[in-house]
């Protein structure tokens, strides 16, 4: 099984992206992933993708353009982990619901 983005934004573009297999999610988790990438990208800069990796978990991958002077690398983790904090119980939700959606539940987790 390969990784799939959930989504992300870029500070470049200023867009932001979610992948059509979560279109089913509800329109307020939706708008709260919005929130959270857009802000990160405004407050750090670069782009921002929330990634399943292969075994269901919910990986935050920060990168930036070459030569990019404004991108607060040290922010940048900071940041990360206060989202890993704060927003816990969204990441351990969307990881469930991957998890259901993908067929990936463990014995333990049903």
């Amino acid at each position: 099984m390969r990784e799939i983005v959930l989504c992300g934004a870029s500070a470049y573009s200023k867009k932001f992206y979610i992948d059509q297999n979560f279109k089913n999610l509800p329109d307020s988790i939706k708008d709260e992933l919005k929130i959270m990438c857009v802000l990160f990208t405004e407050d750090i800069g670069g782009v921002l993708e929330l990634v399943f990796d292969e075994e269901g978990k919910l990986e935050f991958r920060a990168s930036c353009d070459e030569g990019d002077l404004l991108y607060d690398d040290i922010g940048c983790g900071l940041k990360i982990r206060e989202l890993q904090r704060t927003k816990e119980d969204l990441l351990s939700a969307l990881e469930l619901y991957y998890k259901v959606m993908t067929g990936q539940l463990d014995d333990d987790e049903e």
